[in-house]
């Protein structure tokens, strides 16, 4: 699944191509995702200018004249391209964005988990991103904040920082590398964390994502940018499946378990 490294490379690699541009058609082949596209979508988006791409955890958010907005989510498979000729058809092409340039930006989801939805002005909270936690990269993300949260949690602490209420975007694999990173065993209890180590770990989770942003994300399977590369990110993975390898700083066998049904990693001498 594009975790917010991956969607970040996606918003800035479409952001200049697509700012100021007016779509001139919309072409919806399949409008059952997880969240269906309206019937009326076309007719919402066609002739309007793209102002700006933010990013909210997860979500993009294509900003419309008038203030309206689309909310796009990849899912677990989706993808978004940036095509400047006519491209034959692939399988799971479900959404094509026509621009006032020649360009398309094309939804690609083989599985359909993602959404392309309408975000009118009038409707100032949207559902799906109204009970987000800070963003990671924000100011108000800090080793105080999670340190006074956490105050009585008996969560693990990396099921902690992967709760998108207390903090947005930190997925599986860079919550297993910025505890690595930090020192601290995915299974901690959260409430057990000191300030000290919450601190450090708040670095650590920061510097994981401007290093997976600053190498195009991870791609362990779907994963690609607007122009079809592969991130590089993978090539940097510490722990995350590397279970029985050696530890890249201590050279321990690194251990894996199993933390809310999803696999972790971890050094148990690294690790404390």
């Amino acid at each position: 699944m594009p975790e917010l490294p991956e969607v970040e490379t996606v918003r800035r690699g479409i952001l200049p191509l697509v700012k100021g541009r007016r779509i001139v058609d919309v072409v919806v082949r399949e409008t059952r995702m997880r969240w269906p596209i309206p019937k009326d979508f076309p007719r919402y988006a066609q002739g309007r200018r793209i102002e700006d791409v933010q990013r909210r955890g997860k979500y993009l958010i294509v900003t419309l004249d008038q203030g309206d907005r689309i909310l796009i989510h990849l899912g677990m498979t989706g993808r978004l391209l940036v095509l400047d000729k006519p491209t034959e058809l692939r399988k799971h092409d479900h959404v094509d964005f026509v621009l006032d340039n020649g360009l398309t930006l094309r939804f690609n989801d083989a599985r359909r988990f993602g959404a392309v939805l309408p975000w009118p002005a009038k409707q100032v909270e949207h559902a799906l991103v109204k009970d987000m936690g800070p963003e990671p990269l924000g100011d108000e993300f800090s080793g105080g904040y999670l340190y006074a949260l956490s105050r009585g949690r008996t969560a693990p602490v990396k099921a902690f920082i992967m709760d998108g209420q207390v903090v947005v975007g930190v997925g599986n694999i860079y919550a297993t590398e910025a505890l690595f990173r930090a020192g601290i065993r995915p299974q901690r209890l959260a409430g057990k964390v000191t300030r000290a180590e919450y601190d450090r770990l708040v670095k650590k989770i920061r510097d994981v994502l401007n290093d997976a942003i600053g190498k195009g994300g991870t791609t362990l399977r779907d994963f690609a940018s607007v122009l079809g590369d592969p991130g590089d990110f993978a090539q940097r993975l510490r722990v995350y499946d590397r279970e029985g390898q050696p530890c890249r700083v201590c050279k321990t066998p690194i251990k894996r378990i199993v933390i809310g049904n999803r696999s972790s990693f971890y050094c148990p001498s690294c690790q404390k």
